[in-house]
């Protein structure tokens, strides 16, 4: 899984569990809901000014888009 992969998988779990949906945090973090959903495909790559501003608008360290979760067994 590329870093892409692993920051898509994040966003859309962080998104979830903060029961936001792609618009929401478009309006929060300043983006587009597109390219929102395009980060959570893994069809774009974020750049670290995107990243930052979504961990902000998540209220997350930036970090924890881009970790590897191990699944559980």
């Amino acid at each position: 899984m590329d870093l892409k992969e692993v920051m898509a998988v994040n966003l859309r779990r962080l998104r979830h569990d903060k029961q936001m949906t792609q618009e929401d945090l478009a309006e929060r973090s300043g983006l587009s809901a597109r390219y929102i959903g395009a980060i959570e495909r893994a069809d774009v790559a974020a750049s670290v000014t995107v990243l930052g501003q979504i961990a902000e608008a998540l209220d997350v360290e930036p970090g924890e888009l881009l970790v590897k979760q191990v699944p559980e067994v």
